[in-house]
């Protein structure tokens, strides 16, 4: 069996690559150029499709059982549970803008700034804390049973970025993370 924690750890690992290409994209855009608004929306989309719909809804579960371990950690992980939705809503705000940019549309460059900061900070702290409160406890307290719970909280998802991945909507992406490595 894989180590839950690991993977989830390799995870945040990857989510945090893909947040800091975002950022360098974010950063083009701040000195007035024109960034690969096509790169930034598939980092977005990536994340809300396969992260908000894959590893959130884990987490979540991970949260519920080791809530009942460790007491202490609930207020902790009552307000991780509502950044998800608050991560969720910032990345469709930012997805909605991005999609118009591509299509067209006039976009104010304030919005975009303020969707693209409010879902980079968000997302960040939300992996720290995570990383610093959360896995190695879960890691201590969680059993065998509900480490099952976790791992099938949703249908397995074959993730669109990995090697062999057929969408063909994320080559630019998969490039530009084989670029970084």
């Amino acid at each position: 069996m894989t180590d839950p924690v690991a993977a989830w750890h390799a995870e945040h690992h990857y989510f945090n690559r893909l947040l800091g290409l975002l950022q360098k994209q974010l950063d083009v855009f701040h000195g007035g150029e024109r960034p690969n608004y096509e790169l930034m929306l598939d980092i977005v989309s990536y994340l809300r499709d396969y992260s908000d719909a894959s590893h959130h809804p884990r987490e979540d579960v991970a949260f519920m059982h080791l809530e009942k371990h460790c007491p202490d950690l609930a207020l902790v992980l009552a307000r991780l549970n509502q950044e998800h939705r608050v991560i969720a809503h910032a990345g469709e705000t930012l997805r909605d803008l991005l999609q118009g940019i591509v299509d067209g549309a006039i976009v104010s460059r304030a919005e975009v700034e303020v969707a693209a900061a409010t879902y980079l900070v968000y997302y960040g702290n939300h992996i720290a804390k995570e990383e610093e409160d959360v896995l190695g406890r879960a890691g201590e307290s969680l059993t065998a049973s509900e480490w099952e719970d976790v791992k099938n909280a949703v249908p397995p998802a074959k993730d669109p970025l990995t090697a062999g991945a057929s969408q063909e909507r994320y080559q630019e992406l998969r490039r530009q993370i084989a670029l970084e490595t």
